[in-house]
């Protein structure tokens, strides 16, 4: 039996209004190449000047993951040189990170909870984007200075579902504290896997793998656990030393595989020195207090849902796990919607149909506000539950925010005056004496049938609850 071993090294673009070092923006959607200047060009005589922004951002994740925030960090030349990098090397934080030990808890699928700590995050410079079109490369230094907040987790995670709960904490967390947009497909959100595995109970570490440059939960899992199975089968094929070699693989996603890519390097091939053109990096008083505003992030306010408006846990974690969908949910509460209902139609009937039309919760064609009012029409007996569906489908094809009226134009409202419904009661009783006589010998099971029948009369508009009660009566 062997043990998996992994570790991360998740990349975070940090949503600061310019780079690093320099004033250029950090807006992508930019025409290639012109928001650059001879600072992230890297032209002589250009120097760089830290950005406050991006270590006050990092200090609030910092202060989020109860992590120790260095007070006088310094950075680092990390010399390598790849097209997309026009300096030839990275300024980083290898000696004096900006932060070490955080923790991060994560819940897994069996109900149970672990802690995965983190050994340091250090802020550094992200590199340009090189653009392969056919036999040409090109590059786009518009990302070169991108300001990168990269968070090393300890070798803590087991599995693939371990490792995949871990990065969406990780992806909530930042989102709750907009220090990045987290967006996945466009990169500021990536990871390099570090796996490896051992029988269980050997201590030491075998030859740790790295696949590199991950930006799907999906194909993170599929790359981990392919890689997993190729070490596995190498160690009991008796080929574990000739196979796996320390080295940096990529995933081939068509095909399911990690394939090598290059030998993987050790710190003294990147030759690092401190930056002489950087003095340390001081936290002042003032960073310290722009950085201890954290706001309710998602373990804190799962709890809340959980205490406060009586949900499961598992609702509660599936709420808050999407920083746009806590906000849809406590609004439609805000809009008259009790809460456990509220979740019933937030997380099955509207995500049902959000995902049916390819559709995110921040562009669905029904608001919060007009799905917390249509609920409160069913609390209040206004209409039904499935007359609700109906009106919530009618609102994802028509471009139409009063309930009231749709509810009048497909004849919906539920029959609830006592006179009304009494009088369909009369006429199912008086059509059915036989069965009257069988209920009141004892054949209760008879009452939902006259419930049917009543509902039926009204062809679905009586107010079911307004049906049961009459009905006791009139039968008792």
């Amino acid at each position: 039996m062997f043990e998996t071993v992994i570790g991360l090294e998740v990349h975070i673009q940090l949503n600061t209004a310019t780079k690093l070092f320099c004033s250029c923006p950090t807006s992508f959607s930019a025409h290639q190449n012109s928001n650059t200047c001879p600072t992230c060009l890297a032209l002589p005589g250009a120097l760089p000047v830290v950005n406050q922004e991006a270590a006050i951002k990092a200090m609030l994740f910092a202060n989020a993951v109860d992590a120790q925030i260095n007070e006088a960090s310094r950075f680092d030349r990390k010399s390598y040189f790849y097209p997309d990098s026009p300096s030839a090397y990275q300024i980083t934080q290898f000696y004096e990170p900006i932060l070490r030990n955080g923790k991060v808890k994560i819940d897994l699928e069996d109900g149970s909870e672990k802690i995965i700590n983190i050994t340091e995050a250090h802020l550094e410079a992200d590199a340009g984007k090189n653009i392969h079109d056919g036999s040409i490369s090109k590059v786009d230094l518009n990302r070169a200075g991108t300001p990168l907040l990269e968070i090393v987790s300890a070798p803590d995670l087991r599995s693939a579902d371990e490792t995949v709960a871990y990065l969406k904490k990780l992806h909530s967390t930042v989102r709750y504290l907009d220090i990045s947009d987290a967006n996945m497909q466009e990169g500021s959100f990536r990871c390099d896997v570090n796996i490896s595995i051992r029988p269980k109970g050997q201590e030491k570490f075998g030859t740790r793998v790295e696949v590199k440059n991950m930006n799907s939960f999906r194909f993170i899992a599929q790359a981990i656990n392919y890689e997993v199975q190729r070490q596995i089968e190498a160690y009991e094929d008796g080929v574990y030393e000739q196979e796996i070699i320390q080295e940096t693989r990529l995933f081939d996603a068509e095909v399911g595989e990690t394939r090598s890519m290059r030998g993987k390097e050790e710190a003294a091939d990147y030759r690092y020195f401190p930056e002489p053109d950087l003095r340390p990096l001081i936290v002042t008083e003032e960073m310290k207090k722009a950085a201890s505003v954290v706001p309710e992030l998602p373990d804190q306010k799962a709890d809340r849902y959980i205490n406060e408006l009586g949900i499961k846990r598992y609702d509660a974690l599936v709420i808050t796990s999407d920083k746009e969908m806590a906000a849809y949910f406590e609004d439609m509460i805000k809009n008259g919607a009790e809460p456990k209902s509220a979740v019933t139609w937030l997380t099955s009937e509207l995500l049902g149909r959000l995902n049916k039309a390819s559709l995110s919760i921040t562009n669905s064609p029904v608001s919060s506000q007009t799905l917390g009012e249509l609920l409160s029409k069913i609390s209040d007996g206004t209409i039904s539950g499935k007359g609700a569906k109906e009106v919530l489908d009618y609102m994802f094809e028509n471009d139409s925010r009063d309930i009231d009226a749709i509810i009048d134009e497909l004849g919906l409202a539920q029959v609830s005056d006592d006179g009304a419904i009494i009088a369909m009661i009369d006429e199912v009783l008086s059509a059915n004496e036989d069965k009257v006589a069988e209920y009141k010998s004892g054949k209760e099971k008879l009452f939902g049938f006259f419930v049917g029948q009543v509902m039926k009369a009204s062809k679905g508009a009586a107010n079911p609850a307004k049906v049961n009660q009459l009905l006791k009566d009139k039968l008792s």
